[in-house]
């Protein structure tokens, strides 16, 4: 029998999260985004070690962090069918919204959503398929210049 290289279920890439609250996290994530958790490790201090919840075809990692060290929060893009329903759904959940959904000259509709630990989560959606000389053309019109002003000047924090 061959041992595949990378575990069924996972991707080349696994985010990790690192988290003061890493249990507050996965119940966040669950209401957010239907996250579903595949293990979680306790250790004797009652901190979780280890915790893996699948959003989507992705796995996402995460353990608590040791006292004193810094708060590390994650970026993550988060491609879905419904970006607007998406966003509203993670908002609802107790996140704060720090970009509504805005059709980007990329053929995206992107909204951002930091959840009540620190990381921002990009929620996206494939709207069309954009060649890259209308990506070009994009950058010139009025419309979608000030959509990418308007995702490039808010403050994430």
């Amino acid at each position: 029998m061959t041992v595949k290289p990378i575990p069924e279920g996972y991707t080349t890439v696994t985010p990790w999260i690192i988290s003061y609250d890493t249990a507050g996290l996965m119940s966040y994530l669950t209401r957010a985004f239907d996250a579903v958790e595949l293990a979680r490790v306790v250790d004797g201090e009652g901190r979780i070690g280890h915790a893996e919840m699948r959003i989507g075809n992705a796995v996402v990692m995460m353990f608590d962090s040791k006292p004193g060290w810094p708060r590390t929060p994650a970026f993550l893009r988060l491609y879905v069918p419904d970006a607007d329903a998406t966003h509203r759904q993670a908002v609802g959940a107790g996140g704060t919204s720090v970009t509504e959904v805005t059709h980007l000259y990329f053929g995206d509709r992107v909204g951002r959503v930091r959840d009540p630990f620190g990381n921002l989560w990009w929620i996206q959606t494939r709207v069309e398929d954009v060649s890259p000389e209308e990506m070009e053309q994009r950058l010139s019109d009025p419309v979608f210049a000030k959509a990418m002003e308007y995702v490039q000047t808010a403050d994430f924090f």
